[in-house]
């Protein structure tokens, strides 16, 4: 029987971790939110890893793998694969100790991961529609350069480094019950489990996965490294759109994560607008996450301590209004509706006045003679709407359904 690949972690590796990690960076924060709290009847405190530097707690383990290179390797430069936040731990930690870098990214990846990346002085390429693609050609170059191929999540030195995130935690709140933290490769939650599982046993550790990429969960249920078809991932947390699991990192993962669970997309979003309005903290997707996957438990978690890993803020401005804007549909707080009226002078006036009667307030109104499907004496009118919440939103349709003469709820 061929024995399964495995990382040999301990505890005492996360600590030299630590130990080498002081010297660069600065604890991020570990909040309680109230507001929270409050809402889900337990008491939440948030990691803040998007406080870090790059904006994301890729900068530990890629900062201590660098700076265990040997002065040759450190000579020769290194190379990375990374849809964003890897590329830029890399970049960072390769100025700060004078490594010269080399980052494959998507041509997919996130505009803003990449000028940040540019900005703090690797150079960049990119190559293929998907993380893998850009791993294979980091991994070509690598061989055909020299360079030192740096591993986003499978690598025992990155996860190392990311475990110092549970040392933290630990330092600054001995009693937690729950920990709950984003999976993509899974370096981190590998780290911080391995340090919970031997300091604290009982706290339990739940990962949590984007339903659009659930290339872990999947493994961990059947038992082995499953690999997704990149075209049928669909996640907009693309920090943690893995389509290859690590046996490695499973071997790790699987004995350890007492729960695992995904969330889809409308979740993570409305999670996103949660923490911009209660803890006003910017986060992306992958940052979320977590509290997408709280929301689902809160009935379990009641009265206990949880700590969420907010693993990382780097959210293109250019997508955050489209998520801030499926998050409140998410929570019942804009609806999309198209309806038809009668074409005679004053229905669109009389439309209008009901909105407001409502207390409704009109974001967008398309008014359309010219849709097909509506009679020759008829007009669509597709309305974007902003209520206080689901059952206004309710009370709202219903009064629009006996008036127009056709609704329907548009997505």
């Amino acid at each position: 029987m061929t024995k399964k690949p495995s990382f040999k972690i301990s505890l005492a590796d996360i600590q030299e971790a630590r130990n080498e990690l002081h010297q660069h960076l600065q604890p991020s924060p570990l909040l309680y939110n109230s507001w929270i709290s409050e809402l889900l009847k337990c008491k939440v405190y948030l990691k803040l890893e998007n406080m870090q530097p790059i904006g994301s707690f890729k900068i530990r383990g890629a900062t201590y793998k660098i700076s265990t290179l040997s002065p040759q390797e450190k000579k020769r430069g290194v190379v990375a694969a990374s849809a964003g936040n890897h590329a830029q731990g890399v970049a960072w930690g390769c100025k700060r100790l004078g490594v010269n870098a080399l980052i494959v990214m998507p041509k997919s990846a996130s505009l803003i991961k990449i000028q940040n990346t540019k900005a703090l002085g690797a150079k960049i390429h990119l190559e293929g529609d998907s993380f893998d693609d850009a791993m294979a050609a980091a991994r070509k170059i690598a061989r055909k350069s020299g360079r030192v191929f740096i591993h986003a999540f499978e690598d025992e030195k990155i996860i190392a480094g990311a475990g110092t995130v549970g040392l933290e935690i630990l330092d600054q709140l001995p009693e937690v019950d729950v920990l709950i933290g984003s999976i993509g490769g899974g370096g981190l939650m590998s780290g911080i489990s391995i340090v919970f599982k031997e300091l604290c046993p009982q706290v339990q550790i739940i990962g949590c996965q984007a339903s659009g990429a659930p290339s872990m969960v999947q493994s961990i249920k059947k038992g082995r490294a499953v690999h997704l078809e990149s075209k049928s991932m669909d996640t907009f947390a693309d920090g943690i759109a893995i389509a290859s699991a690590s046996s490695k990192v499973l071997s790790i993962l699987a004995p350890r994560l007492d729960l695992i669970v995904e969330e889809d997309d409308e979740e993570i979003a409305a999670a996103v607008l949660m923490l911009l309005e209660k803890a006003k903290v910017l986060t992306e997707g992958s940052g979320a996450l977590p509290l997408a996957a709280l929301q689902k438990l809160a009935k379990k978690m009641r009265g206990k301590r949880v700590v969420l890993v907010i693993s990382g803020g780097n959210i293109d401005v250019n997508v955050l209004n489209r998520i801030i804007d499926r998050g409140l549909i998410r929570a019942g707080r804009r609806v999309r509706v198209n309806v038809q009226i009668s074409d005679r002078p004053g229905s669109l006036a009389r439309l209008t006045e009901l909105l407001a009667r409502e207390g409704a307030s009109v974001i967008q109104a398309i008014h359309d003679r010219s849709e097909p499907s509506t009679m020759i004496d008829q007009t669509e009118v597709a309305l974007t709407l902003e209520t206080r919440g689901p059952e206004h939103s309710k009370t709202l349709i219903k009064a629009l359904r006996a008036h127009v003469l056709k609704l329907e709820l548009a997505h």
